[in-house]
């Protein structure tokens, strides 16, 4: 298995892994919406390849205050194998390299496993309120 960069070439395999990680996502998460915008503002998109297949991507952004996690996914019947630690590694690599200092992420309240293995990886819980608007 490598973790490597995003390419174009990955792109049905990275639609696919989201769709099936997240598939009651709404649809402005829609996973070839989101890599298109996505590479408009910079290439943080990290990707999980073991025998030519995506198993686990992960995206990262970095505002230049802090950085942050998106859709860190790896397909089911390849977790528990060190995949998921591997992609937030390199994205975090990744972005300390470009100067940021703190990286953030958002789960849902309920995904209790999801919060265990962060916790793992040296994330705390900071009390916030997560808000949100759409610009129409």
């Amino acid at each position: 298995m490598i973790i490597r960069k995003y390419t174009d070439n990955d792109r049905d395999g990275l639609v696919e892994l989201w769709s099936e990680s997240f598939p009651d996502n709404p649809p402005h998460n829609e996973p070839s919406k989101m890599i298109e915008a996505k590479l408009q503002v910079d290439d943080l998109i990290f990707v999980a390849e073991d025998d030519r297949r995506i198993v686990g991507a992960c995206m990262a952004g970095y505002d230049g205050h802090r950085g942050w996690l998106y859709s860190v996914a790896v397909l089911p019947d390849q977790r528990r194998r060190g995949i998921g630690q591997s992609l937030i590694k390199s994205a975090m690599k990744a972005l300390r390299e470009i100067g940021c200092i703190k990286v953030n992420l958002q789960i849902r309240a309920s995904n209790h496993e999801v919060k265990a293995f962060y916790e793992s990886l040296g994330f705390g819980v900071e009390e916030r309120i997560s808000m949100g608007a759409f610009l129409e």
